[in-house]
């Protein structure tokens, strides 16, 4: 069974998390969510509400980290999905992240990042003449990271599918499926 690597933290986006978690464990994927510690997350849930200026934010459900950063074999993984929320905002800082995502990239393994997810990216110096979709507001986080950034709700280049936040999930996923089906067939 091919196993897919979901790197994640406290204050990740519940939605953005539980998705496509169960999404690969119904297409018959071993998804493994790896952060700071193996220890139990406190996701928050983020909506869109009238008259606002940005997303509002609440808790979510809590949920264990299968294995830490450091303790992530990237070999082990067909692919990468990293969601977003706050998380991203403090785990692109992180070497073992760095490195984890590196590999992913280097060797052109499936990377799925949606919302924050892709400010892991730039930081990991991997989106560098790519084009990469993300929540509106990272726009110039993708492109201080050498990406253009792009208005998609699913957004393919190469084995990099990027989306803009929870609301593009089906698109975002399916276009995801398609790539990951394409390197790591479910028997």
């Amino acid at each position: 069974m091919a196993k897919v690597l979901i790197i994640t933290g406290d204050a990740a986006e519940d939605l953005e998390v539980m998705y496509p978690y169960q999404r690969l464990l119904e297409e018959g994927y071993e998804a493994h969510i790896a952060a700071p510690s193996a220890k139990r997350l406190q996701f928050v849930v983020h909506d869109f509400v009238e008259g606002f200026d940005t997303y509002t934010e609440k808790p979510g459900h809590t949920w264990a980290a299968d294995v830490a950063f450091s303790e992530v074999n990237p070999d082990e993984y067909a692919a990468l999905v990293i969601p977003g929320g706050r998380a991203p905002e403090y785990l692109r800082g992180d070497r073992d992240v760095q490195e984890i995502v590196r590999h992913f990239a280097g060797a052109g393994k499936p990377i799925a990042a949606l919302c924050h997810g892709p400010l892991v990216l730039a930081a990991a110096g991997v989106l560098k003449g790519r084009e990469s979709s993300a929540y509106p507001a990272c726009a110039l986080d993708v492109e201080n990271g050498g990406g253009t950034w792009v208005d998609s709700e699913a957004h393919v280049d190469q084995n990099l599918v990027t989306g803009r936040a929870w609301p593009d999930h089906p698109a975002w996923m399916r276009a995801f499926m398609k790539v990951l089906r394409a390197v790591a067939p479910v028997a």
